[in-house]
């Protein structure tokens, strides 16, 4: 199993912090925010091989962070918002130039802070009958919130039978995560998705367009789970993990 990390944004919503340093290497708990991403993969034996994929803005900031880690980085070639590949093409990219058309993979947002086992999920998605991708799933357990990420429906068996980008009238209250399991048939099928023209900027896209064609199954969870978009979600995230450490909390956030 290989391990792609999507941390290629530019993270606008949080500057002037991510003037000159990327989002994901944002200190969180006193750690950059990568760090605790890659303890949680480091949990998954089956992970042989991580790849990063950023921007050719922040690449050297990776680079100098993934020397001591172990994990190849990717060049997206890109160098503002503008000329931005998406989630989806960023995806493309790395099975590209990692040759991982023919592995498994569990792909992850840099920027997606959780406290379920890793382990746990990829032994649950193991025992559906393959090949089936998979996603964890987070009850939001708020209509209005809803709006704001990709809601999905499940059956009995847990597979996605609907799924929706920030829906108006959200259908529940389960919200995806941008950490995939995949297998390596719906690898293949990445390309194909961009082949038929279609939004290559948001991952839930694909996941929509995926459970529409093949077994995608929604892997319920509790505790907490942040997706650092903004500096409150930043300074709760910061201050959650500060507290693990038995350190103090603060009142705003700051990179010293």
């Amino acid at each position: 199993m290989k391990c792609v990390i999507l941390a290629a944004g530019y993270a606008t919503r949080l500057r002037p912090l991510t003037d000159d340093v990327p989002k994901h290497l944002l200190p969180v708990g006193e750690r950059p925010m990568l760090d605790w991403v890659l303890d949680a993969v480091r949990e998954v034996g089956d992970v042989d091989e991580v790849h990063l994929v950023t921007n050719s803005r922040f690449a050297p900031a990776f680079e100098q962070w993934a020397e001591a880690n172990g994990v190849a980085v990717h060049d997206d070639g890109t160098s503002s918002n503008d000329d931005r590949l998406g989630a989806v093409g960023d995806l493309r990219l790395a099975i590209e130039e990692g040759g991982l058309e023919s592995d498994e993979l569990v792909v992850l947002a840099g920027d997606n802070l959780f406290e379920f086992s890793l382990p746990g999920f990829v032994e649950w998605w193991r025992s559906k009958r393959q090949p089936a991708s998979a996603v964890p799933l987070h009850d939001v357990g708020d209509l209005a919130l809803a709006k704001q990420y990709g809601i999905a429906d499940t059956d009995a068996d847990d597979r996605i039978v609907r799924f929706v980008e920030k829906p108006s009238k959200p259908s529940s209250t389960l919200a995806s995560t941008l950490i995939y399991l995949v297998p390596p048939e719906h690898v293949r099928l990445v390309e194909t998705y961009l082949d038929e023209g279609m939004s290559p900027d948001n991952a839930g896209s694909f996941l929509g367009w995926l459970a529409e064609r093949e077994p995608v199954y929604g892997y319920r969870f509790e505790g907490t789970w942040y997706d650092i978009g903004d500096r409150t979600q930043l300074l709760e995230a910061d201050n959650r993990l500060r507290r693990r450490a038995g350190l103090p909390a603060r009142e705003s956030y700051s990179l010293d």
